[in-house]
């Protein structure tokens, strides 16, 4: 095993991302772990020269991709990104988001396979960096959320093309309310495409190691020689499908909240309690614009959810209707009051013209819209075991 400084494989140093090579296999280690692998700028770019140089590279046919320490990533390291908006404004974002985005398309078009590792936590912009990739492995310690709603902001990182996808509106559940979903839920979705024990991971990661193919079947039938089929817990939300296709199939918030609150009057349920809780918390706005993103992307490829993404988080950073993402991260992240005050406060109050705006261009002469280069796939199939 060869430990490269990125500089030779990628034209950049970057101590924040690490990468090993065996043979025709590159193993991307995220390595932030007092961060839980929190992506930065400096990351994001590291990642997007290495997934160009790599596809290129006759002598490179694998990627496997994992995080240093207890969580596999996070997200993205939105403290440092609310300094870096204060210092530098709102086109610093916009840079951030452009690079991202461009990563998780290169990622989900990608002509070689990726094998990502998704011990511990997988949380918005990590879930973009893996389970756009061919082969997403969940363990017994993985937990998944896309908590954005929770912020002020919106499922992003081409989440609105994975989680449309999902069985009935499981995509706008787990959108709306940033459920938490266990590695067995996230293979029975279709998020993972396989499950094992946690401490099979190293038996697996030497033998993809010694891989001298980008076969995706060769590449499969090795995962597939660790991997087990785990049953779901009693309380999964995945044993509530029913309820969730009814109430979450509505065309608003306001009444897939009162879909739930009607059911909750008919019958004491603890689930449905925590999910109107959930919602009521989120902020408006972002719950609003998250509904009709999920609800675009079902139809749409991953450049074209990616695109929309772009326009909808300027305008978020840019705060021209609501300033959420900047108060939810306050309250949530910085200074941990867990009390955000949205802006508006309620759901009647975020009219569908403000919707509206979120999916328009920005008005300013020297913003473009997320420029993608032409590739050949549209996007992953998400396949669900249910």
């Amino acid at each position: 095993m060869a430990s490269l400084p990125l500089g030779s494989t990628a034209g950049v140093v970057c101590d924040q991302l690490l990468v090993e090579a065996n043979g025709y296999a590159r193993t991307l280690i995220l390595n932030r772990p007092e961060q839980l692998n929190a992506l930065s700028s400096a990351m994001i770019k590291a990642l997007l020269r290495c997934f160009t140089t790599y596809e290129k590279d006759d002598g490179v046919k694998l990627l496997i991709m994992k995080g240093k320490g207890r969580a596999f990533c996070c997200g993205g390291d939105v403290t440092a990104s609310i300094q870096s908006i204060h210092n530098e404004g709102w086109k610093w974002a916009a840079d951030f988001f452009r690079n991202q985005y461009l990563l998780d398309y290169i990622i989900a078009t990608y002509t070689k396979p990726q094998v990502s590792l998704l011990t511990g936590i997988v949380m918005g912009g990590g879930a973009g960096v893996s389970l756009h990739g061919r082969f997403r492995v969940a363990t017994d310690k993985t937990v998944f959320a896309m908590p954005e709603t929770a912020l002020g902001h919106f499922p992003d990182v081409g989440a609105t093309y994975f989680l449309s996808r999902l069985p009935g509106f499981y995509g706008e559940y787990v959108a709306l309310v940033g459920a938490r979903l266990d590695g067995a839920e996230m293979l029975k979705c279709g998020l993972a495409t396989h499950f094992l024990r946690s401490n099979n991971l190293l038996l697996l990661e030497e033998s993809l190691k010694k891989v001298d193919t980008s076969e995706t079947l060769a590449v499969r039938r090795i995962i597939d020689q660790f991997a087990e089929q785990p049953s779901l817990k009693e309380n999964s939300s995945l044993n509530r499908l029913e309820i969730i296709n009814k109430c979450f199939s509505k065309r608003t918030v306001e009444e897939i909240i009162s879909a739930l609150e009607q059911r909750a009057s008919n019958l004491a349920d603890e689930w449905v309690a925590a999910t109107i809780q959930s919602l009521k918390k989120a902020s408006p706005t972002s719950l609003k614009i998250a509904l009709r993103s999920i609800r675009e992307g079902r139809t749409q490829t991953i450049g074209e959810c990616l695109r929309r993404e772009y326009r909808m988080a300027c305008h978020v950073v840019r705060g021209d209707f609501s300033r959420d993402f900047f108060e939810g991260s306050r309250a949530i992240l910085i200074d941990k009051d867990q009390k955000p005050m949205w802006m508006p406060p309620r759901l009647e109050q975020v009219h569908d013209e403000a919707v509206e705006q979120y999916f328009s261009r920005i008005d300013d002469p020297q913003w473009e819209d997320l420029n993608l280069p032409t590739r050949h796939s549209h996007g992953r199939n998400i396949e669900s075991k249910l």
